[in-house]
């Protein structure tokens, strides 16, 4: 057995001059110590060459020490820096993240938790269709799992980091009337399944109505009407007068540039086009995409940073929404003076019950 194997935390809180249980604390993040006896331990412990073992805190404590975090896809940008702040706050707290994807579908969501409840993770930092909903979930948090959401608008008896969705969806419908546009469109990829997108839908409708511009008309697109240019250039084609939409992430939006192109269009001058989360490749782009520019760095951060709290007994409260910005980009205009008002009106889909607004009222 080596000199590192052999150095426990007792040595280190003898040679720092404190008790034991300090030492565990400084070196294990968990609590509260003065900034000097926070050196000299962390001093002590390099010293010492002293490595904490997981194993040995795990048992101690009666945890895993590892942490179960799903998302939608880590494909899109958004979800793999949520999870990247995620991964920052974590570092140093002795926690192993485990990561699992579900594609937007509920079932996967579920199946995804259990597989990592089995595996006896500490807590659960999701993404998912609707934590409302999951029996997974629910039979988690039975065992006294603690869960921390991302992305999710505030929902009755969940901790989550996020954005105001509906706020900063008037932010785009306050932009497109302000350049003098009036009729305009809301495509969504996965609208049934995403709180997010039918939020966001709800607070442009809603700022539409205020400004007395006709209803926004609203597309729910599928994987094959996205990623096949041509299908998406005939949808397009159907808006008739539509002169603005707002896609429901940035991706979509980047879609409906191409789309355009093959339709003939030019955006912004035919078409302005904004989109939603403000990732990197957006800026890169011939014609820098307008778009609500979130921080999801920021929102895995806060996300872990409650689940610590909630594993250290800390009395946690729903935090305020995270700040957005609107980066207006390139792609959006003023209309064209000769673009026909028919005041078209999209009738509400009955699919939304509940939304943060009442549009039955004028």
């Amino acid at each position: 057995m080596d000199h590192r194997q052999k150095v426990t935390i007792k040595d280190v809180a003898r040679k720092a001059g404190c008790g034991i249980a300090t030492a565990s604390r400084v070196l294990n993040k968990s609590g509260p110590a003065s900034a000097e006896v926070r050196e000299r331990v962390e001093m002590a412990a390099r010293e010492l060459e002293f490595s904490f073992s997981a194993i040995g805190r795990a048992l101690q404590g009666g945890r895993s020490m590892t942490i179960g975090c799903l998302v939608p896809s880590l494909a899109n940008p958004v979800f793999a820096e949520a999870v990247q702040g995620v991964q920052e706050t974590l570092s140093g707290t002795g926690h192993q993240l485990l990561i699992a994807s579900s594609n937007y579908d509920g079932n996967a969501d579920n199946e995804a938790i259990a597989t990592l409840v089995a595996k006896e993770v500490d807590g659960l930092i999701v993404t998912m269709v609707a934590p409302e909903r999951s029996v997974a979930l629910k039979q988690a948090r039975s065992r006294g799992l603690p869960v921390s959401l991302m992305f999710h608008d505030p929902v009755d008896g969940f901790l989550t980091a996020h954005v105001d969705n509906f706020e900063a969806a008037r932010e785009v419908a306050r932009r497109f009337a302000d350049l003098g546009h009036r009729n305009t469109a809301f495509l969504a990829l996965r609208f049934s399944s995403s709180d997010r997108s039918r939020n966001r839908y709800a607070g442009f409708h809603a700022e539409c109505r205020a400004r007395g511009l006709p209803d926004p008309a609203l597309i729910e697109l599928g994987e094959a009407e996205v990623n096949t240019p041509e299908l998406l250039a005939e949808i397009l084609a159907t808006l008739g007068a539509v002169t603005a939409i707002f896609a429901s992430n940035d991706f979509l939006a980047i879609a409906v540039q191409k789309a355009a192109r093959l339709m003939g269009k030019s955006v912004p001058q035919d078409l302005s086009v904004v989109g939603f989360d403000g990732i990197e490749i957006g800026r890169l782009l011939d014609v820098p995409l307008a778009t609500i520019e979130t921080a999801p760095d920021a929102m895995g951060r806060q996300a872990a940073q409650t689940l610590l709290d909630m594993l250290q007994g800390k009395v946690c409260v729903q935090r305020p929404p995270l700040s957005f910005d609107f980066r207006a980009g390139a792609t959006l205009g003023c209309p064209r003076t000769e673009s026909r008002d028919d005041d078209q009106v999209a009738s509400w889909p009955p699919s939304v019950p509940s939304l943060k607004t009442d549009l039955k009222q004028g």
